[in-house]
């Protein structure tokens, strides 16, 4: 057959670069006061950007985790089988520290040099940083119950991984889940009907069936069920100190949009045993703290998603060519790039902000901050992140549209983080009820807001429209989206004046609060540098 045409004008692959290169996330870091972090960053940003670890994600995803309830010869195993490079990416996590090693490291930005890593590795592939997330929230809720605490939070921070259903004590590391969710309730998880039956031996038996389980392959899961004093929280661990398995029954994986790579679950417990964490009645607020941990990472994963997008946009768009010139050097093009680094910068700045609170915990002003600030985060980066993903995906034409290039991943995974730990309707009010129970969080966001009070008029007067909807209570919760929304676009404009690239925090104020921006991103007003803004996503 003879050829058709030579192939040209086509990218290179995106690969052998450094992920952890990222000027936003890097400043953060710094101002975190854990710049020490720096090299191990960097060093994750290597693999992350290798070929290696980007086949890594593209097998796992193709090669999704498979149910086995039984083994052949009819026994009840519950065992769920993944693709080797699974265990790969969890390995490079855990000893990595992405996971509990924070709450045991006693140096200065503990937590957010974690973040920062949690955001460069689950560029790779986000569906592994489900499990890791969780292992890193379960230790402060599980530390309600000290012995539990003593036995066990060594074994969540350890860097090694140990895959594999063994008494959880004598493995060498571990990971936990967290389940919740239930067929009748969703986000309303005081309608749970699992039960909680006290034993003699100070333990409890559960019954139940809980709808969202993911990686049910974790070592333990804190979980909630109804005990005789109300709602209470538990931990479960998969295989019970005698050595024989906890009847935690998995009934099916989850068909899900994305998130493809790891096992989301339906499971029973047929008279699993559990033991208290907290005390009886109050397992929302025991399982609360781990809650807000995971919806910090909701709001990492969204930003580190966001981050991918526009690399990945700005990497097609410099080599690919249209109509006599480069993409980039498009004006339109150029618009849409330099808006979408905009929105990138603004969530990795402002998740980088609150992460740096989760190491302050002995300050209950940077705690009454990241209270609300989290809240108001967590709804808005997330919500935007799928038009992001939607406009970095459309940037590249049809080849965005094709698997090959890996962006309908990032777009079947964007929505997630909205959903979980809360969709958009349970974060807005959630932060609503944060603002009412706890009024001083309202003065430290102001605190915080106010920092960067005259650095930018269109700044100070969006803060001052948010200062009004909050004096209006009339209609607030069908109002609590737009409200939100106003806080969490003030407190990323004042993060980026105070700390980002002028021409970032320029654009961001022109457009975000200057009124001068369209609905769709690629919207920037004239004026705006745009070649320094899209110069923070190049590849070098």
């Amino acid at each position: 057959m003879p050829a058709t045409h030579e192939v040209t004008n086509q990218v290179p692959p995106l690969t052998g670069h450094d992920v952890g290169a990222d000027p936003a996330l890097l400043e953060g870091l710094e101002r975190a006061g854990a710049g020490w972090a720096a090299g191990e960053v960097h060093e994750l940003g290597r693999l992350a950007g290798s070929e290696q670890a980007q086949e890594w994600g593209r097998l796992v995803n193709e090669n999704e985790p498979v149910l086995r309830t039984h083994d052949r010869y009819g026994n009840r195993i519950d065992e769920v089988e993944f693709h080797p490079h699974w265990h790969d990416l969890m390995t490079v996590a855990v000893s990595h520290g992405l996971h509990g090693t924070p709450w045991q490291d006693r140096r200065e930005g503990a937590h957010a040099a974690r973040a920062a890593k949690f955001y460069v590795w689950g560029q790779v592939e986000a569906g592994h940083s489900c499990p890791i997330s969780m292992t890193y929230a379960a230790v402060p809720a599980l530390r309600a119950n000290p012995e539990l605490a003593a036995r066990y939070e060594p074994l969540l921070a350890a860097t090694e991984y140990d895959f594999g259903l063994r008494e959880p004590s004598g493995k060498r590391g571990l990971i936990a889940g967290m389940s919740m969710t239930e067929k009748q309730g969703g986000s309303d998880v005081r309608a749970n009907t699992t039960t909680a039956t006290p034993s003699a031996d100070g333990s409890y038996t559960l019954v139940g069936h809980k709808w969202f389980t993911s990686a049910p392959m974790s070592d333990m899961f804190l979980t909630l069920a109804q005990a005789p004093g109300g709602l209470s929280c538990f931990l479960l661990p998969r295989v019970l100190p005698d050595g024989s398995r906890n009847p935690i029954r998995l009934q099916r994986l989850k068909d899900k949009l994305g998130n493809r790579s790891n096992a989301s679950s339906e499971i029973e417990y047929d008279n699993a045993v559990g033991w208290l964490v907290g005390e009886e009645g109050r397992g929302v607020r025991t399982i609360i703290e781990m809650v807000n941990n995971t919806r910090l990472d909701c709001t990492l994963g969204s930003a580190s998603g966001m981050r991918l997008g526009a690399v990945r946009a700005v990497h097609h768009a410099t080599h690919r060519h249209a109509f006599g010139k480069a993409l980039v050097d498009q004006p339109l093009m150029a618009n849409v790039l330099a808006d979408l680094v905009v929105e990138s910068e603004a969530a990795t700045t402002v998740a980088m902000r609150l992460a740096a609170a989760g190491d302050r915990r002995g300050d209950a002003q940077e705690q009454a901050f990241r209270r609300l600030g989290l809240a108001v985060s967590k709804y808005w980066v997330c919500k935007r992140a799928p038009m992001h993903a939607a406009e970095a995906l459309e940037c590249f034409g049809g080849n965005g549209y094709v698997e090959e290039s890996g962006m309908p991943r990032l777009y079947r995974e964007a929505p997630l983080s909205s959903i979980w730990e809360g969709s958009g309707n349970v974060a807005a009010l959630d932060a609503l009820r944060a603002m009412g129970k706890q009024p001083e969080s309202v003065a430290a966001f102001f605190a915080e807001v106010e920092q960067a009070a005259g650095g930018d008029a269109r700044l100070d007067d969006a803060v001052g429209r948010v200062r009004k909807e909050l004096t209006d209570l009339d209609g607030i919760e069908y109002r609590a989206r737009r409200v939100v929304e106003a806080m969490a676009l003030v407190l990323q404009g004042s993060l980026l004046v105070r700390h980002g690239h002028p021409a970032v925090a320029d654009a961001f104020c022109a457009s975000r609060f200057g009124g001068d921006w369209g609905i769709a991103f690629g919207t920037l007003p004239v004026g705006v540098d745009a070649g320094a803004i899209i110069e923070r996503a190049a590849v070098r």
